[in-house]
Protein backbone atom coordinates (compact mmCIF):
# COMPACT_ATOMS: atom_id res chain seq x y z
CA UNK A 1 0.00 0.00 0.00
CA UNK A 2 1.16 3.57 -0.64
CA UNK A 3 3.65 5.02 -2.78
CA UNK A 4 6.54 3.31 -4.03
CA UNK A 5 9.56 4.88 -3.84
CA UNK A 6 11.53 6.78 -6.65
CA UNK A 7 14.53 8.92 -5.62
CA UNK A 8 14.12 12.40 -6.42
CA UNK A 9 15.57 13.28 -10.35
CA UNK A 10 18.28 16.21 -9.75
CA UNK A 11 20.26 18.11 -12.34
CA UNK A 12 23.87 17.50 -12.43
CA UNK A 13 26.64 19.72 -13.78
CA UNK A 14 28.29 18.13 -16.89
CA UNK A 15 31.80 18.48 -15.17
CA UNK A 16 33.42 20.30 -12.50
CA UNK A 17 34.78 23.62 -13.31
CA UNK A 18 37.67 23.95 -11.33
CA UNK A 19 38.97 20.59 -12.59
CA UNK A 20 41.07 20.24 -16.28
CA UNK A 21 39.27 18.96 -18.44
CA UNK A 22 42.21 17.29 -20.63
CA UNK A 23 43.72 15.52 -16.89
CA UNK A 24 42.28 11.84 -17.03
CA UNK A 25 40.23 11.11 -13.26
CA UNK A 26 42.49 10.36 -10.12
CA UNK A 27 39.92 9.65 -7.50
CA UNK A 28 41.36 8.44 -3.86
CA UNK A 29 42.02 5.26 -2.52
CA UNK A 30 40.79 4.08 0.67
CA UNK A 31 43.78 4.94 2.58
CA UNK A 32 44.47 8.33 0.93
CA UNK A 33 46.46 9.70 3.96
CA UNK A 34 49.48 7.61 3.13
CA UNK A 35 50.03 9.63 -0.60
CA UNK A 36 51.16 12.43 2.43
CA UNK A 37 54.25 10.69 3.19
CA UNK A 38 53.91 11.03 6.75
CA UNK A 39 54.39 8.11 9.21
CA UNK A 40 53.04 9.82 12.50
CA UNK A 41 49.89 10.54 10.48
CA UNK A 42 49.52 7.20 9.04
CA UNK A 43 49.94 6.20 12.93
CA UNK A 44 47.71 8.74 14.63
CA UNK A 45 44.82 7.76 12.12
CA UNK A 46 45.10 4.04 13.05
CA UNK A 47 44.62 5.46 16.72
CA UNK A 48 41.73 7.18 15.48
CA UNK A 49 40.01 4.29 13.69
CA UNK A 50 40.28 2.38 16.85
CA UNK A 51 39.95 4.79 19.69
CA UNK A 52 37.85 8.18 18.24
CA UNK A 53 34.85 8.49 20.45
CA UNK A 54 32.58 9.30 17.83
CA UNK A 55 33.56 6.70 15.32
CA UNK A 56 32.92 4.28 18.41
CA UNK A 57 29.26 6.04 19.26
CA UNK A 58 28.63 5.90 15.57
CA UNK A 59 29.19 2.38 15.92
CA UNK A 60 26.83 1.71 18.70
CA UNK A 61 24.21 3.30 16.88
CA UNK A 62 24.69 1.07 13.87
CA UNK A 63 24.60 -2.08 16.11
CA UNK A 64 21.32 -0.71 17.52
CA UNK A 65 19.95 -0.31 13.88
CA UNK A 66 20.87 -3.62 13.68
CA UNK A 67 19.05 -4.74 16.73
CA UNK A 68 16.08 -3.15 15.12
CA UNK A 69 15.72 -4.63 12.04
CA UNK A 70 15.33 -8.33 13.78
CA UNK A 71 12.59 -6.35 15.97
CA UNK A 72 10.92 -5.39 12.82
CA UNK A 73 11.25 -8.42 11.41
CA UNK A 74 9.55 -10.60 13.72
CA UNK A 75 5.84 -9.97 13.11
CA UNK A 76 6.78 -11.37 9.66
CA UNK A 77 6.77 -14.92 11.57
CA UNK A 78 4.03 -16.56 13.93
CA UNK A 79 4.68 -16.59 17.45
CA UNK A 80 4.63 -19.39 19.65
CA UNK A 81 4.08 -19.79 23.57
CA UNK A 82 3.65 -22.88 25.39
CA UNK A 83 2.93 -23.14 29.08
CA UNK A 84 2.28 -25.58 31.78
CA UNK A 85 1.35 -26.54 34.92
CA UNK A 86 0.36 -28.67 38.48
CA UNK A 87 -1.52 -28.61 41.44
CA UNK A 88 -2.35 -30.62 44.26
CA UNK A 89 -5.53 -30.32 46.55
CA UNK A 90 -5.65 -31.93 49.57
CA UNK A 91 -10.10 -32.56 50.64
CA UNK A 92 -10.51 -32.93 54.29
CA UNK A 93 -13.14 -35.32 55.95
CA UNK A 94 -16.61 -33.89 56.34
CA UNK A 95 -16.33 -33.69 60.08
CA UNK A 96 -13.25 -31.73 60.08
CA UNK A 97 -14.44 -29.40 57.72
CA UNK A 98 -17.10 -28.45 59.76
CA UNK A 99 -15.29 -28.52 62.51
CA UNK A 100 -13.05 -25.80 60.95
CA UNK A 101 -9.82 -27.92 61.43
CA UNK A 102 -8.04 -30.43 59.18
CA UNK A 103 -8.11 -33.52 60.05
CA UNK A 104 -4.89 -35.78 60.33
CA UNK A 105 -5.52 -38.82 57.72
CA UNK A 106 -7.33 -36.59 55.37
CA UNK A 107 -7.47 -37.92 51.79
CA UNK A 108 -4.48 -38.43 49.77
CA UNK A 109 -3.22 -35.36 47.58
CA UNK A 110 -5.41 -34.79 44.42
CA UNK A 111 -2.69 -33.51 41.53
CA UNK A 112 -3.96 -32.30 38.44
CA UNK A 113 -1.08 -31.88 35.57
CA UNK A 114 -2.02 -29.34 32.44
CA UNK A 115 0.34 -28.28 29.16
CA UNK A 116 -0.46 -25.87 26.58
CA UNK A 117 1.26 -24.70 23.01
CA UNK A 118 -0.73 -21.48 21.32
CA UNK A 119 0.50 -19.87 18.01
CA UNK A 120 -0.92 -16.68 16.38
CA UNK A 121 0.06 -14.73 13.34
CA UNK A 122 -0.96 -11.56 11.85
CA UNK A 123 -1.81 -12.08 8.32
CA UNK A 124 0.34 -9.53 6.58
CA UNK A 125 -2.25 -8.93 4.11
CA UNK A 126 -1.64 -5.25 3.29
CA UNK A 127 2.21 -4.81 3.82
CA UNK A 128 2.35 -3.30 7.06
CA UNK A 129 4.61 -5.51 8.39
CA UNK A 130 6.88 -5.71 5.57
CA UNK A 131 6.93 -2.05 4.88
CA UNK A 132 7.86 -1.55 9.05
CA UNK A 133 10.85 -4.01 7.95
CA UNK A 134 11.54 -2.42 5.26
CA UNK A 135 12.05 1.11 7.26
CA UNK A 136 14.19 -0.52 9.86
CA UNK A 137 16.38 -1.84 6.93
CA UNK A 138 17.15 1.30 5.32
CA UNK A 139 17.48 2.86 8.62
CA UNK A 140 20.43 0.92 10.01
CA UNK A 141 21.77 0.91 5.74
CA UNK A 142 21.58 4.87 6.80
CA UNK A 143 23.36 4.43 10.46
CA UNK A 144 25.92 2.05 8.23
CA UNK A 145 26.61 5.16 6.10
CA UNK A 146 26.81 7.40 8.69
CA UNK A 147 29.47 5.83 10.45
CA UNK A 148 31.32 5.58 7.15
CA UNK A 149 30.81 9.36 7.47
CA UNK A 150 32.07 9.57 11.03
CA UNK A 151 35.04 7.93 9.82
CA UNK A 152 35.67 10.06 7.31
CA UNK A 153 35.53 13.39 9.30
CA UNK A 154 37.08 12.32 12.24
CA UNK A 155 40.04 11.00 10.32
CA UNK A 156 40.24 14.50 8.54
CA UNK A 157 40.38 16.45 11.15
CA UNK A 158 43.05 14.03 12.51
CA UNK A 159 45.04 14.90 9.22
CA UNK A 160 44.45 18.86 9.54
CA UNK A 161 45.46 19.08 13.34
CA UNK A 162 48.86 17.25 12.57
CA UNK A 163 49.99 19.43 9.76
CA UNK A 164 48.61 22.36 11.74
CA UNK A 165 50.67 21.07 14.91
CA UNK A 166 53.98 21.29 12.55
CA UNK A 167 52.63 24.63 11.30
CA UNK A 168 52.76 25.95 14.75
CA UNK A 169 56.12 24.15 15.39
CA UNK A 170 57.46 25.97 12.36
CA UNK A 171 55.69 29.71 13.42
CA UNK A 172 57.32 29.51 16.97
CA UNK A 173 60.73 28.41 15.57
CA UNK A 174 60.35 31.25 13.57
CA UNK A 175 58.96 33.50 16.11
CA UNK A 176 62.33 32.49 18.99
CA UNK A 177 64.62 33.31 15.50
CA UNK A 178 62.74 36.37 15.10
CA UNK A 179 63.07 37.44 18.88
CA UNK A 180 66.61 36.57 18.62
CA UNK A 181 67.66 38.93 15.48
CA UNK A 182 65.76 41.45 17.39
CA UNK A 183 67.68 41.65 20.41
CA UNK A 184 70.72 41.76 18.54
CA UNK A 185 69.56 44.39 16.44
CA UNK A 186 68.44 46.28 19.53
CA UNK A 187 71.53 45.96 21.42
CA UNK A 188 73.27 47.15 18.00
CA UNK A 189 71.21 50.35 18.16
CA UNK A 190 72.16 50.77 21.66
CA UNK A 191 75.29 50.87 21.16
CA UNK A 192 75.31 52.84 18.06
CA UNK A 193 73.38 55.45 20.65
CA UNK A 194 75.98 55.45 23.16
CA UNK A 195 78.39 56.51 20.46
CA UNK A 196 76.07 58.90 19.19
CA UNK A 197 75.37 57.80 15.62
CA UNK A 198 71.71 57.03 16.01
CA UNK A 199 68.83 58.92 18.05
CA UNK A 200 66.43 57.99 20.91
CA UNK A 201 63.36 57.45 18.93
CA UNK A 202 65.56 54.58 16.77
CA UNK A 203 66.32 52.55 19.74
CA UNK A 204 62.79 52.86 21.28
CA UNK A 205 61.69 51.81 18.20
CA UNK A 206 63.35 48.73 18.42
CA UNK A 207 62.61 48.08 21.87
CA UNK A 208 59.06 48.09 21.10
CA UNK A 209 59.41 45.64 18.46
CA UNK A 210 61.01 43.41 20.71
CA UNK A 211 58.36 43.65 23.15
CA UNK A 212 56.35 42.91 20.53
CA UNK A 213 57.95 39.76 19.18
CA UNK A 214 58.35 38.44 23.04
CA UNK A 215 54.45 38.98 23.83
CA UNK A 216 53.96 36.81 20.27
CA UNK A 217 56.04 33.91 21.43
CA UNK A 218 53.61 32.51 24.26
CA UNK A 219 50.55 33.06 22.24
CA UNK A 220 52.57 30.28 19.58
CA UNK A 221 52.97 28.05 22.54
CA UNK A 222 49.61 28.01 23.48
CA UNK A 223 48.55 27.41 19.91
CA UNK A 224 50.69 24.50 19.26
CA UNK A 225 49.60 22.92 22.69
CA UNK A 226 45.96 23.64 22.31
CA UNK A 227 46.43 22.08 18.92
CA UNK A 228 48.17 18.75 20.88
CA UNK A 229 45.04 18.44 23.12
CA UNK A 230 43.14 18.52 19.94
CA UNK A 231 44.74 15.70 18.58
CA UNK A 232 44.56 13.80 21.84
CA UNK A 233 40.68 13.84 21.69
CA UNK A 234 40.49 12.94 18.12
CA UNK A 235 42.70 9.87 18.76
CA UNK A 236 41.03 8.96 22.26
CA UNK A 237 43.94 9.78 24.33
CA UNK A 238 45.00 11.17 27.46
CA UNK A 239 47.35 14.63 26.39
CA UNK A 240 49.83 12.72 28.87
CA UNK A 241 49.88 9.70 27.07
CA UNK A 242 50.37 11.40 23.29
CA UNK A 243 53.78 10.76 22.08
CA UNK A 244 54.33 14.04 19.20
CA UNK A 245 57.45 13.14 17.13
CA UNK A 246 59.16 15.32 14.94
CA UNK A 247 58.05 16.54 11.79
CA UNK A 248 58.34 19.33 9.00
CA UNK A 249 55.94 20.47 6.49
CA UNK A 250 58.48 20.68 4.32
CA UNK A 251 58.83 16.58 4.27
CA UNK A 252 55.63 16.47 2.86
CA UNK A 253 54.28 15.41 -0.67
CA UNK A 254 50.94 16.85 -1.75
CA UNK A 255 49.16 14.32 -3.83
CA UNK A 256 47.99 14.83 -7.16
CA UNK A 257 44.42 14.50 -7.21
CA UNK A 258 41.72 15.19 -9.89
CA UNK A 259 37.81 14.31 -9.74
CA UNK A 260 36.34 12.54 -12.38
CA UNK A 261 32.59 13.21 -13.14
CA UNK A 262 30.21 14.65 -11.10
CA UNK A 263 27.80 11.82 -11.76
CA UNK A 264 30.17 9.38 -10.20
CA UNK A 265 30.51 11.18 -6.85
CA UNK A 266 26.46 10.22 -5.99
CA UNK A 267 27.97 6.83 -5.29
CA UNK A 268 31.71 8.36 -3.36
CA UNK A 269 29.72 10.42 -0.78
CA UNK A 270 28.50 8.18 2.44
CA UNK A 271 26.58 11.31 3.03
CA UNK A 272 24.33 11.00 -0.23
CA UNK A 273 24.54 7.29 0.63
CA UNK A 274 22.64 7.79 4.25
CA UNK A 275 20.00 10.68 2.54
CA UNK A 276 19.31 8.68 0.12
CA UNK A 277 18.90 5.17 2.94
CA UNK A 278 16.45 8.16 5.24
CA UNK A 279 14.54 8.47 2.17
CA UNK A 280 13.95 4.97 1.53
CA UNK A 281 12.71 4.35 5.49
CA UNK A 282 10.83 7.59 5.66
CA UNK A 283 8.65 6.40 2.12
CA UNK A 284 8.38 2.45 3.86
CA UNK A 285 7.38 4.76 6.71
CA UNK A 286 4.21 6.14 4.60
CA UNK A 287 3.32 2.91 3.37
CA UNK A 288 3.34 1.09 6.46
CA UNK A 289 0.95 4.16 7.77
CA UNK A 290 -1.54 3.77 4.85
CA UNK A 291 -1.55 0.37 5.48
CA UNK A 292 -3.04 0.94 9.08
CA UNK A 293 -6.21 2.31 7.83
CA UNK A 294 -7.24 -1.65 6.25
CA UNK A 295 -7.87 -4.58 8.89
CA UNK A 296 -5.57 -7.17 9.98
CA UNK A 297 -6.77 -10.30 10.25
CA UNK A 298 -5.27 -12.56 12.92
CA UNK A 299 -5.02 -16.76 12.86
CA UNK A 300 -4.42 -18.77 15.93
CA UNK A 301 -4.24 -22.05 17.45
CA UNK A 302 -4.00 -23.58 20.12
CA UNK A 303 -2.91 -26.91 21.86
CA UNK A 304 -4.20 -28.32 25.34
CA UNK A 305 -3.56 -31.37 27.21
CA UNK A 306 -4.73 -31.86 30.69
CA UNK A 307 -4.73 -35.22 33.03
CA UNK A 308 -4.79 -36.11 36.60
CA UNK A 309 -2.14 -38.19 36.20
CA UNK A 310 1.34 -37.04 34.79
CA UNK A 311 2.14 -40.38 33.27
CA UNK A 312 -1.36 -39.87 31.13
CA UNK A 313 -0.65 -36.51 30.27
CA UNK A 314 0.31 -36.81 26.60
CA UNK A 315 -2.16 -40.17 26.42
CA UNK A 316 -5.00 -39.87 24.06
CA UNK A 317 -7.66 -38.55 25.26
CA UNK A 318 -6.38 -35.51 26.89
CA UNK A 319 -5.60 -33.31 23.73
CA UNK A 320 -8.01 -30.17 23.15
CA UNK A 321 -7.19 -28.42 19.90
CA UNK A 322 -8.39 -25.14 19.07
CA UNK A 323 -8.05 -23.35 15.74
CA UNK A 324 -9.50 -19.34 15.30
CA UNK A 325 -9.13 -16.78 12.63
CA UNK A 326 -10.13 -12.85 13.65
CA UNK A 327 -10.55 -9.77 11.95
CA UNK A 328 -10.06 -6.22 13.10
CA UNK A 329 -11.06 -3.31 11.39
CA UNK A 330 -10.38 0.42 12.93
CA UNK A 331 -13.19 2.62 13.12
CA UNK A 332 -12.24 5.72 15.16
CA UNK A 333 -9.01 6.46 16.59
CA UNK A 334 -9.24 9.99 17.41
CA UNK A 335 -7.34 11.10 14.66
CA UNK A 336 -4.26 9.01 15.18
CA UNK A 337 -3.91 7.22 12.13
CA UNK A 338 -4.42 10.18 9.84
CA UNK A 339 -1.71 12.26 12.17
CA UNK A 340 0.28 9.72 11.61
CA UNK A 341 0.13 9.41 7.75
CA UNK A 342 0.72 13.12 8.01
CA UNK A 343 3.77 13.40 10.05
CA UNK A 344 5.12 10.19 7.60
CA UNK A 345 4.49 12.47 4.83
CA UNK A 346 5.94 15.70 6.38
CA UNK A 347 9.12 13.43 7.09
CA UNK A 348 9.47 12.30 3.91
CA UNK A 349 9.45 16.10 2.03
CA UNK A 350 11.93 16.68 5.22
CA UNK A 351 14.12 14.01 4.18
CA UNK A 352 13.70 15.02 0.27
CA UNK A 353 15.28 18.72 1.32
CA UNK A 354 17.72 17.04 3.07
CA UNK A 355 19.07 14.32 0.27
CA UNK A 356 19.06 17.42 -2.01
CA UNK A 357 20.86 19.91 0.11
CA UNK A 358 23.74 16.93 0.70
CA UNK A 359 23.89 16.04 -2.94
CA UNK A 360 24.35 20.33 -3.82
CA UNK A 361 26.70 20.73 -0.77
CA UNK A 362 28.93 17.61 -2.20
CA UNK A 363 29.02 19.17 -5.45
CA UNK A 364 29.62 22.51 -3.87
CA UNK A 365 32.47 21.00 -1.75
CA UNK A 366 34.73 20.03 -4.49
CA UNK A 367 34.46 22.97 -6.53
CA UNK A 368 35.49 24.66 -3.41
CA UNK A 369 38.14 22.44 -2.67
CA UNK A 370 39.15 22.44 -5.98
CA UNK A 371 39.34 26.21 -6.14
CA UNK A 372 41.04 26.50 -2.30
CA UNK A 373 43.72 24.19 -3.58
CA UNK A 374 44.67 25.74 -7.21
CA UNK A 375 44.86 29.51 -5.73
CA UNK A 376 47.15 27.69 -2.87
CA UNK A 377 49.37 25.83 -5.31
CA UNK A 378 50.07 29.55 -6.78
CA UNK A 379 50.20 31.19 -3.37
CA UNK A 380 53.12 28.50 -2.16
CA UNK A 381 55.10 29.08 -5.47
CA UNK A 382 55.26 32.89 -5.29
CA UNK A 383 55.97 32.75 -1.15
CA UNK A 384 58.68 30.55 -2.21
CA UNK A 385 60.01 33.12 -4.87
CA UNK A 386 59.69 35.55 -2.58
CA UNK A 387 61.99 33.53 0.45
CA UNK A 388 64.60 32.73 -2.29
CA UNK A 389 64.45 36.48 -2.94
CA UNK A 390 64.80 37.12 0.41
CA UNK A 391 67.89 34.65 1.34
CA UNK A 392 69.38 36.35 -2.05
CA UNK A 393 69.29 39.97 -0.55
CA UNK A 394 70.43 38.72 2.92
CA UNK A 395 73.48 37.44 1.14
CA UNK A 396 74.39 40.30 -0.76
CA UNK A 397 73.66 42.60 2.46
CA UNK A 398 76.21 40.25 4.16
CA UNK A 399 79.01 40.80 1.56
CA UNK A 400 78.20 45.02 1.90
CA UNK A 401 78.90 44.55 5.81
CA UNK A 402 82.45 41.92 4.51
CA UNK A 403 83.27 45.82 2.06
CA UNK A 404 82.27 47.78 4.44
CA UNK A 405 79.63 49.65 2.98
CA UNK A 406 77.02 49.01 5.26
CA UNK A 407 76.21 48.15 9.28
CA UNK A 408 75.15 45.17 10.88
CA UNK A 409 71.49 46.67 11.37
CA UNK A 410 71.30 46.35 7.41
CA UNK A 411 72.16 42.48 7.78
CA UNK A 412 69.99 41.96 10.84
CA UNK A 413 66.81 44.11 8.89
CA UNK A 414 67.46 41.57 6.30
CA UNK A 415 67.28 38.82 8.15
CA UNK A 416 64.10 39.75 9.61
CA UNK A 417 62.78 39.80 6.33
CA UNK A 418 63.75 36.54 5.66
CA UNK A 419 62.03 35.50 8.38
CA UNK A 420 58.76 37.03 7.87
CA UNK A 421 58.61 35.95 4.11
CA UNK A 422 59.78 32.07 5.51
CA UNK A 423 56.58 32.27 8.11
CA UNK A 424 54.44 33.63 5.21
CA UNK A 425 55.92 30.06 3.44
CA UNK A 426 55.06 27.74 6.12
CA UNK A 427 51.44 29.30 5.85
CA UNK A 428 51.22 28.65 2.22
CA UNK A 429 52.68 25.05 2.77
CA UNK A 430 49.70 24.54 5.81
CA UNK A 431 46.80 26.07 3.25
CA UNK A 432 48.12 23.73 0.31
CA UNK A 433 47.62 20.80 2.50
CA UNK A 434 44.16 21.11 4.26
CA UNK A 435 43.07 22.30 1.04
CA UNK A 436 44.41 18.91 -0.39
CA UNK A 437 42.68 17.39 2.64
CA UNK A 438 39.42 18.78 2.18
CA UNK A 439 39.38 18.03 -1.65
CA UNK A 440 40.06 13.76 -0.64
CA UNK A 441 36.71 14.65 2.10
CA UNK A 442 34.98 16.13 -0.83
CA UNK A 443 35.93 13.22 -3.11
CA UNK A 444 34.87 10.92 -0.50
CA UNK A 445 37.73 9.89 0.89
CA UNK A 446 38.07 6.43 -1.00
CA UNK A 447 34.58 5.27 0.09
CA UNK A 448 32.64 3.87 -2.60
CA UNK A 449 29.00 2.61 -1.97
CA UNK A 450 29.21 -1.13 -3.40
CA UNK A 451 25.96 -2.27 -3.26
CA UNK A 452 22.77 -0.33 -4.49
CA UNK A 453 20.72 0.55 -1.16
CA UNK A 454 18.03 -1.89 -0.80
CA UNK A 455 14.53 -0.98 -1.59
CA UNK A 456 12.18 -3.41 -0.39
CA UNK A 457 12.08 -5.83 2.72
CA UNK A 458 12.70 -8.76 1.01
Amino acid sequence: MGPAFHAPRLVNPSRFAGAPQEAPPHWPSATWWRAFGSAPLDHFIVEAEHHNFSIRVAAAQLEAANADVEVAGAPLLPAVSAAGNAQWQRIPHPGAAAAGTLAAGGRNPSPFYGASAQISYLVDLWGKNRDALRQALASAQASRFNRDAVALTEVTAVATTWFQILADRAALAIGLRNLAAATTLLAQLKAEFAAGTVDAVTVSQQSALVASERANIPVLRSQLRQETLGLGILVGRPPELLAIPPERLGSLKVPRLMPGLPSSLLRRRPDIAEAEANLVAANAGIRAAVASFFPSITLTGSANESSAALDTLLAPGSLLLNAAASVSQPLFEGGRLTGNLAVSRAVYREDVATYEQTVVRAFTDVETSLTALHYATIQERREAQAVREARGALAAVRAQLNAGIVDVSAVLNAEQTLLGDQNNYTQAELARLDAAIHLYQALGGGWRLRRPISRSGN
